[in-house]
């Protein structure tokens, strides 16, 4: 049964089998959480979020003050995923450390855990979403569900009873009860609304509280995810693959090679699938010294679901985020596409000069879908960009954007990451993440905090 095999798999893993590249990698992950989740607690339903929740409790509210571990968690959900700016896994379709990283913070922090537990339950709740993520998909997707708001719900509770150290029963409750609760549709992304913030926040939330009441002995079913009228059968694409198939994939489980180490980490902030897009034109135009007046027009061949991205009218920051040509004409007008970009763009009713130059040269992008590409796809995020200028045409195609672990930041590209969403934090502050297996979570999140209240 793959929930037992699961909750097996959750009881198993120690510290002492993560190796230091594993270590190190879970702290990258925090490092670009904190970063993104602070300035996300400054957007509007980062703030909204906060309105709403008790401000009492032993768990921080990033940018905030505490709040009770489910509040916290939904809040860090929220702030962490608003930016479109959170780590994810390409293959999963997911974005696991908004989920995972709240539920585990939370409790860490309201139980008093050490750094050693808070970085072992953050690698297995990931390995379990990313496991999953990658064994529900594409059938999945193709249903119209937001693979981070449901297999996100399944790796926070990982978390979040690996953190509270649950027997195996209690584990198998805490499954049950987050399946119950695994939810997200895609019409919340690409409609650009704020609900698709509210699934990583929920995700993390219900992940806190399916432990808390397994905990306490309430019951969740133990084959949610194979049973008659679970998550796979559900939501995915049971049928057509066989419960071999799924067996071999989550044996992966106890492999010891954690996907943690295979997340990528996003660039700008926008959806991850027109990343490779954007990293193409912006190396035309900086390779080639390409002159915004000289563009005669812009192809994009690129896999199906970036194709898809091709609203040229959105209503909303978070539409934009979706918008694969209103995107890339933000960046070829600004040479970089960052948070204020983003928030500083075209709607409705705005007339000035930058509105009408991302109006043009929106109108000169065209987006097609290239089946060859398309093969490529989830192993790789290709994009072919053409641009004709007056005299020349330039051709790039990137496979990887950057960011993945093939094309990888650096930790001080992190932290730089940091310091451009967050320049009023002096950065030493985050020195004590290096130290963070040594550490006690409620300590050392007092010492950021100090540096993370809103200035």
């Amino acid at each position: 049964m793959i929930t037992l095999d699961i909750a097996e798999f959750i009881g198993t893993v120690e510290y002492q089998d993560l190796s230091p590249k594993i270590i190190e990698q879970l702290k990258l992950c925090f490092l670009d959480f904190l970063g993104v989740s602070l300035r996300g607690s400054r957007s509007k339903s980062g703030q909204i979020i906060k309105d709403i929740i008790p401000t009492e409790g032993k768990s921080t509210v990033i940018g905030g003050s505490t709040s009770h571990p489910p509040d916290a968690a939904l809040a860090n959900g929220v702030s962490a995923h608003c930016l479109d700016l959170d780590d994810g896994h390409r293959q999963a379709q997911l974005h696991p450390g908004a989920c995972v990283i709240p539920a585990a913070l939370s409790l860490a922090e309201s139980c008093n855990k050490s750094g050693r537990e808070f970085i072992t339950s953050v690698v297995v709740g990931y390995e379990v979403a990313i496991s999953l993520g990658k064994i529900m998909n594409p059938g999945h997707r193709q249903k119209g569900f937001h693979s981070t708001g449901t297999c996100g719900t399944m790796g926070a509770a990982v978390a979040a009873a690996k953190i509270l150290d649950l027997e195996e029963e209690e584990i198998l409750n805490t499954l049950g009860l987050a399946g119950t609760q695994a939810a997200g549709l895609l019409e919340s992304d690409h409609t650009g609304s704020m609900g698709k913030h509210l699934h990583a926040g929920r995700a993390a939330q219900s992940g806190v509280l399916s432990a808390l009441l397994a905990k306490k002995g309430f019951t969740g079913a133990h084959t949610i995810l194979e049973g008659s009228e679970g998550l796979f059968n559900a939501m995915g694409d049971f049928e057509e693959k066989s419960y071999s198939d799924f067996k071999n994939e989550i044996g992966v489980l106890n492999s010891r090679d954690f996907e943690i180490s295979k997340v990528y980490f996003k660039k700008y902030p926008v959806c991850r699938h027109l990343h490779s897009s954007l990293d193409a034109i912006l190396q035309i135009m900086e390779n080639e010294k390409v002159k915004i007046r000289d563009i005669q027009d812009i192809t994009i061949e690129t896999y199906d679901i970036a194709a898809q991205h091709d609203e040229y009218h959105p209503q909303t920051v978070e539409g934009v985020r979706q918008s694969l040509p209103v995107s890339m004409a933000l960046a070829i007008l600004k040479g970089k596409l960052n948070i204020d970009d983003m928030e500083s763009t075209v709607f409705p009713g705005r007339d000035d000069v930058d509105a009408q130059k991302i109006w043009e040269l929106k109108s000169k992008i065209q987006i097609k879908c290239d089946e060859t590409l398309n093969q490529l796809y989830p192993q790789k995020r290709p994009s072919r960009v053409t641009l004709k200028s007056l005299n020349h045409s330039y051709h790039k195609q990137v496979d990887l954007a950057k960011g993945e672990p093939e094309n990888p930041f650096t930790k001080d590209e992190l932290l730089n990451k940091f310091h451009e969403l967050n320049p009023q934090v002096d950065l030493e502050v985050l020195d004590v993440i290096d130290d963070l297996e040594n550490s006690n979570l409620r300590k050392l999140m007092k010492s950021l905090n100090f540096g993370f209240q809103d200035q």
